[in-house]
This record gives structure tokens, sequence and C-alpha cells, in this order.
């Protein structure tokens, strides 16, 4: 089934992912990290832009932003990414496709449902099994919300800056809330509350993604 096309609008949060080519690492090293992060905050000066979470992986990434005007976050995204790409080329020399085409994204209900995508996010690398405790990894804003010098494109809310927040992420989620994220990553599907989904992909013309996948009924497989 085709996937959607993108449309995105200010003041509605996102949650962006990003798989390189063939499930190569992107980032191998610690200078690869560092420089994607010093990308972001320069796409930031360039567009304003609320990053509210991010986990950086060997192979892919994972962002929530919440941009303020229309088309914001495809200005801002076009920029890191063509940026990241030409840096890591000139690095190590190679050529080609690094990511796997356009990121992906989905738009999330600004209540608990943000919380728990903000929960998906900063438990990636603990997911993974990279660390035993989600706020050991380096490359994820979990580790910042109570360290000195985080990175300045970070926009907390009240709730991750809780002292309670690490210890909320470091437990396990639901199969159930596992799911719904990876049917929203995969379909571009809304991810809220049932009328906000439904007002929200009728808004964005993202309808397609509520429906079940495959052939629509009553249409016959090509011969």
């Amino acid at each position: 089934m085709p996937r959607a096309g993108r449309a995105v609008e200010g003041g509605i949060c996102y949650h962006v992912l990003n798989r390189s080519n063939d499930q190569r690492a992107v980032f191998r090293r610690e200078s690869d990290y560092q420089e994607f992060l010093s990308l972001m905050e320069k796409a930031t000066e360039r567009v304003s832009m609320r990053v509210l979470a991010f986990a950086l992986m060997p192979n892919h990434f994972h962002l929530v932003l919440w941009p303020h005007e229309d088309r914001d976050m495809g200005k801002w995204m076009q920029w890191l990414m063509t940026s990241h790409v030409r840096r890591h080329h000139g690095r190590y020399q190679s050529m080609g496709h690094l990511w796997q085409g356009r990121y992906k994204s989905f738009p999330i209900q600004n209540d608990k449902h943000l919380l728990t995508v903000l929960r998906y996010v900063e438990r990636n690398p603990l997911r993974a099994k990279l660390v035993t405790s989600g706020n050991d990894w380096p490359w994820s804003s979990l580790r910042w919300w109570h360290e000195p010098g985080k990175p300045a494109f970070l926009h907390p809310t009240q709730t991750v800056q809780h002292p309670e927040w690490v210890k909320h992420v470091n437990q396990p989620q639901t199969e159930t809330e596992l799911e719904a994220m990876r049917t929203c990553i995969r379909r571009g599907r809304p991810y809220g509350a049932e009328r906000w989904v439904r007002k929200t992909a009728e808004q964005l013309g993202l309808e397609a993604t509520l429906r079940p996948p495959g052939r629509p009924k009553g249409t016959k497989k090509a011969t």
C-alpha cells in the first residue's frame, strides 16, 4: 500500500524516524554523534524548532519535534539531513544513499500520548540493550534533563524535568504501547485518542493511514 503523502502543520508534535540504508552503521564513533547534535543545533538556528526528545542509535535515529509554523519541520529536516550526508561522505570518502530515503513521521496528541512517545524514544538504547539504564546512553536526551550544559536546542517539558522521569523511562512499556508505536511508525498514523486521531487524519490528509492494510474492498488483484 503506498505511503500517505506527508502533511505537516505547525503547533502539532511529531515523532520522526530514519534508518540507514542496508542497516549499516552511520554513527561509527563518538565524533559522528557529536557532529549530528551540532548540526541539530545549527538547524534550529536556521529554522526555529522545539526538540522535545532525541535518541541517536548506531544505524537510526528518533526525534520528537514540535514545529511552530507549517512547513517548518520539512525545512529543518531537509537542511539537517542534507548537511549530515554531505559531511559524512566527506569524512569517510563514501558516496551513495546513506539513509532509507525520506524520514518517516507521525503526529502526536499533546497529552499523555506525547509522554508515551517521549518515553518510547528515550528507552531506545535500553530496549536495544546498549546500556543497562537509559540515562547511561550519552546520545539521548534522557541523560541531559538533570545535567548541566544540555544541548541548547532541547525544549524541556515539566514532566521530563521531574526527578522521577528517568525512573519512569527505565520501566518497561507495555506490549500494547509498543505495538501502537510500531503501527504509527510503519503507517504514519496519528497517535492519540480516537476522536483526535480521526480529526487530525482528516485535517492532514492522512485518512489512508486509518484504513486496514491491503487492497481497498472491492478491488481485484492484478494478473
